[in-house]
């Protein structure tokens, strides 16, 4: 890929004349997209040692609400607000948690829902979907006392929407986020930002298991996505380093969120070959049981309804993990797009093509294969990149498929000689994908 150099510094260009028509200073992420409090733990960490939670629970009403989480220790914890939707974080060490199935799906007064899990080793979050404007009047880490174990307390109370704005860090109000976010000052995961031990010039792929931590993705059956993908990219890693052909960088190796922007500056920072990112969907029950494997490319435009709703659906993931969803005017994400992605999505329709004839022989595909849609985590304006849904968990054949060890072997395998055929044919033109 020859063209590669030549297409950075466009890119490059790009950005300079960008910034100098809209005269937007670059600023360091927020707090609210900055690791959360406490550091990963220095050596490995025994699961026993951790916090546990055994219960939580809401009380109260639309006017004042409480949260209430029983643990075994006491913790230190930051909480804080977030505009558009609305949401309360509580950024937490690293927890245990063992609270009933089902916790947080249900809401109470101004709490339409919380979830929680891992955003990072050393690090938990729970994020509360609020019913609209309110404060935070109290947070709380009560010690044990009278049959009572330590507890970690939240108040909330309703305000209107000029009151909840001034509540919240003037980085995170919506009139005053800049146009353009500092594209390398985001945390990328280790094993991303390790220097080579020496020069190698094998074409470097990143694999992007979708979802992970606090955002679990599709759920079926007892089965969540995010752990169907994570299995399958491990696996798709260790078959592709086999070869001997490729490095690879995966954006995640365990449970842990990773906002999608990060995921989009893994394999930018990495100067990478190829970005494969996997998921699983589902339908809800009104909508039917479609089944099958669809590999997705980004359009502006979504080519069908479909693809527009999960596109929608997943670029929501930073929402879900309670990342401030400040985004770059649209006038810039056009100007960029048009001048460096011309030739990358180019090179992404091709690999999905071939990535689509490879797989029809071993897997079940959707009855439209290909689609496009506006996903972020396909917007690196100079990699080319692909999002492979492996199937419907909502869906009952899908799920016993991605459930077993035989079916995800010989899709592996079929996305791997895909890999292969790419990297060793020189680029055809293509059209877009229909």
């Amino acid at each position: 890929m020859a063209s590669r150099a030549n297409q950075r510094i466009l890119l490059g260009c790009g950005v300079l004349c960008v910034a100098a028509l809209l005269c937007a200073p670059a600023i360091a992420p927020s707090a609210a997209e900055a690791p959360a409090l406490n550091p990963a733990p220095a050596g490995p960490a025994v699961a026993s040692s951790f916090p546990v939670a055994s219960e939580a629970r809401l009380a109260g009403d639309s006017k004042r609400t409480r949260f209430v989480l029983d643990l075994d220790k006491t913790i230190q914890f930051r909480a804080f607000t977030l505009a558009d939707p609305y949401r309360v974080v509580v950024d937490i060490p690293q927890v245990t948690f063992q609270l009933p199935t089902g916790t947080g799906t249900g809401g109470r007064g101004l709490v339409k829902a919380f979830r929680y899990g891992l955003v990072m080793p050393g690090d938990s979050r729970i994020v509360f979907d609020l019913t609209g404007p309110a404060k935070i009047t109290d947070s709380t880490m009560l010690e044990a006392a009278n049959d009572q174990p330590p507890r970690l307390v939240l108040e909330l109370e309703e305000v209107d929407r000029t009151a909840f704005v001034q509540t919240l860090a003037p980085e995170n109000r919506p009139e005053l986020r800049p146009a353009i976010a500092d594209a390398n000052a985001a945390v990328v995961p280790p094993e991303a930002t390790k220097p080579a031990a020496a020069p190698d010039s094998r074409p470097l792929i990143v694999i992007d298991p979708g979802h992970g931590g606090i955002d679990n993705g599709t759920q079926s059956s007892g089965e969540s996505e995010k752990n169907l993908v994570l299995g399958f990219g491990l696996a798709l890693r260790d078959r592709i380093e086999k070869s001997g052909k490729y490095r690879v960088v995966m954006t995640r190796t365990d449970d842990t969120f990773i906002p999608l922007n990060d995921r989009v500056k893994v394999a930018r920072n990495q100067s990478a070959a190829l970005f494969v990112s996997i998921h699983a969907d589902a339908l809800p029950r009104r909508e039917g049981d479609a089944q099958g494997a669809t590999i997705y490319t980004l359009s502006d435009k979504a080519s069908d309804a479909e693809a527009e709703r999960l596109a929608e659906a997943e670029n929501k993931s930073d929402a879900i993990g309670g990342v401030n969803l400040s985004d770059e005017p649209t006038e810039v994400a056009d100007i960029l797009i048009d001048l460096a992605q011309r030739e990358t999505k180019t090179f992404s329709n091709r690999f999905a093509r071939t990535l689509m004839g490879e797989m029809k022989s071993t897997v079940r595909m959707h009855k439209h294969p290909l689609k496009s849609a506006g996903f972020r985590v396909l917007k690196a304006p100079d990699v080319p990149s692909v999002l492979v849904e492996l199937g419907y968990v909502s869906n009952k054949g899908d799920l016993e498929h991605l459930v077993s060890e035989n079916w995800r072997t010989r899709t592996v395998g079929s996305m791997a000689q895909a890999i292969d055929t790419f990297f060793a044919k020189p680029l055809a033109i293509a059209g877009p994908a229909k």
